[in-house]
């Protein structure tokens, strides 16, 4: 009877230690975690939206992590290409969390969850996050799976990899608010670690590693103190082309520095332009993303690489996709005195 006991004992703290290491969903409205349902959602897509861009050579790319009922025609050309065994994902810090976790700043934020939750399953860590553990300055991030369940920046990305790849693999990076020249450090490091990681075990990039940027774009209205423009038609059209410019004149052509440096000036609160600055949330994210694999990629190809803007669209001109009987909703309201604006973008290589 002693060991009936002791093995259910044991079996109770090996499942308990199990379910702990998988990441718990933060946003089960917005976003999709039924298989039936993502399904529905891309069938739709799919017989709905075109889209002439090509994968070829594409090694990155830059998501919006907004409600898929508003945003899905937007995921859509970006994920509809990419087809890689693994993705390294950099996320954000949103304002929320920053509050629950006491706002650090200048490190990345990694977790220690084996799995996240998918609509198909669990989703395996890759083996790359804990060699950054391993060779990263402890300087440069700290492991706080608070901060990670959260934040739903990364997990807004998976069901659209998943349904595309069953058996993808990601490593979520939380990026906090640094200066441009933090970034460059951080990201130098970083680079070299998943150059290494990707020579080691012979990866193509594209096939078999890829890099997402998530970001949505400008958040108007007073609800988010920022109503620059008015909360009319005008103001919208604005807003918007405002929005369109950004991602023209930074994720269009050539990538480099330069370029970088100048896309943050555009957003950053201490930044030199006095022009009132769009909410993109992805204001760190995106620049060090892409100072991190503008680096892998010469490191390992010698090669630049060069973007393409997919899509743009916003929750007021996109409004909802009439998708009936599926467990979709939206977590905020869309009007001109309330819009989120997102984008996808490819970088492809050189």
């Amino acid at each position: 009877m002693k060991k009936i006991i002791l093995t259910f004992i044991l079996l109770q703290f090996l499942n308990f230690n199990y379910a702990q290491s998988v990441r718990p969903v933060c946003d089960d409205v917005g976003f999709c975690w039924n298989a039936n349902d993502i399904t529905s959602l891309m069938k739709y897509l799919e017989k709905q939206e075109t889209s002439d861009f090509s994968g070829d050579n594409l090694v990155a790319g830059i998501s919006p992590h907004d409600d898929f009922l508003y945003a899905g025609r937007v995921y859509f050309p970006l994920f509809r290409m990419i087809n890689t065994k693994e993705v390294v994902i950099f996320g954000l810090t949103h304002g929320t969390v920053r509050k629950e976790i006491g706002d650090p700043k200048d490190i990345l934020i990694l977790d220690e969850f084996d799995y996240w939750k998918g609509p198909f399953g669990n989703i395996s860590v890759s083996p790359l996050r804990e060699k950054i553990k391993k060779e990263l300055g402890k300087q440069y991030f700290v492991i706080n799976n608070k901060a990670q369940s959260l934040e739903h920046s990364i997990e807004a990305l998976l069901p659209f990899l998943q349904y595309y790849n069953r058996d993808i693999k990601i490593t979520p990076i939380m990026v906090t608010a640094s200066s441009l020249e933090r970034m460059d450090e951080i990201s130098s490091k970083l680079s070299e670690i998943i150059s290494s990681y990707i020579n080691e075990n012979k990866l193509k990039l594209g096939k078999d590693i890829f890099f997402l940027f998530s970001s949505d774009a400008n958040h108007f209205g007073k609800d988010f103190s920022n109503t620059p423009y008015g909360e009319d038609k005008a103001a919208h059209l604005k807003g918007t082309a405002n929005d369109k410019r950004i991602a023209d004149t930074y994720f269009n052509g050539s990538i480099n520095k330069e370029k970088i440096e100048k896309f943050t000036n555009e957003l950053w609160p201490d930044s030199l332009s006095n022009e009132p600055k769009p909410l993109w949330c992805g204001r760190y994210s995106i620049p060090f993303g892409l100072l991190t694999t503008t680096k892998v990629i010469k490191n390992v190809t010698g090669k630049d690489i060069e973007g393409k803007v997919l899509r743009y669209s916003d929750t007021w001109t996109e409004k909802v996709i009439p998708l009936q009987n599926t467990s979709l909703g939206i977590t905020a309201p869309f009007s001109l005195k309330h819009w989120v604006g997102f984008l996808s973008a490819g970088f492809y290589l050189r």
